[in-house]
């Protein structure tokens, strides 16, 4: 069974439509990369899925649940067993890493904390860096420490709106394969909004193309490369 399934979603603020019947099935455990220029849709459609926003019309499913439908939410966000790692990070300046991580952890009351999060820091290589301070890191060391966040809390999703922008190629490519490797060994379903489609085209199992609030184009990469789509030809050629 698909892990989430979008049925007919359009979206609006205010007078201005975002999305316009999106259909989609999002399969578990796979990576699908959302492309597209900005302004398009991708991270709406993440925050529909999150439970941040409600669809003005259509259905929400994740694990066969309708968790949103027509305007309204079914299933509240904390609820859905969703990571969100946001382009901005939003970590917490006060909390060091070791509390920004296990903060999740703490408000669950969860057992073991303490080797949960060294886990992580241990795989991020970061464990020398359990007592500084946000402001204390580097932009690399940042994006680690929001991603060790989410997935300390062993989501069934995870969502990630374009956290690796302004990192360069080389340390881009270390944190999604060590992203890779945990995924591969928790078996959580990836939804990753990014501009970069070389990226998208290294890390993806699966691409979703986006045109102004459509879906222009899916499929694996193969695929993707061989459509006849001039929006397509052109935004891969950008």
């Amino acid at each position: 069974m698909p892990k989430i399934i979008l049925e007919h979603i359009t979206h609006h603020y205010g007078k201005k439509e975002v999305l316009r019947d999106i259909s989609f099935s999002f399969e578990e455990g796979l990576t699908t990369c959302l492309i597209g220029p900005s302004g398009c849709g991708k991270t709406t459609i993440l925050r529909l899925i999150a439970g941040l926003e409600k669809p003005s019309g259509g259905v929400v499913k994740i694990n066969g649940t309708i968790v949103s439908e027509n305007g309204v939410i079914r299933v509240l966000p904390h609820h859905r067993k969703i990571g969100f790692i946001f382009q901005d990070l939003a970590l917490w300046p006060h909390f060091t890493v070791y509390d920004n991580i296990a903060f999740g952890l703490k408000e669950k009351r969860e057992r073991n904390i303490k080797a949960k999060v060294f886990e992580l820091l241990d795989l991020f290589e970061i464990n020398d860096k359990a007592r500084e301070y946000p402001h204390q890191l580097s932009g690399g060391q940042k994006q680690m420490v929001a991603i060790a966040r989410s997935l300390v809390l062993q989501p069934e999703i995870l969502l990630m709106d374009e956290p690796l922008a302004n990192i360069d190629t080389h340390l881009k490519g270390n944190i999604l394969r060590h992203l890779k490797n945990i995924q591969q060994q928790q078996g959580f379903t990836m939804l990753h909004v990014t501009h970069d489609h070389h990226e998208a085209m290294t890390t993806g199992d699966y691409m979703l193309i986006m045109n102004i609030g459509k879906i222009e184009v899916s499929g694996s990469k193969e695929e993707i490369e061989n459509s006849s789509s001039q929006f397509v030809k052109s935004f891969l050629n950008t």
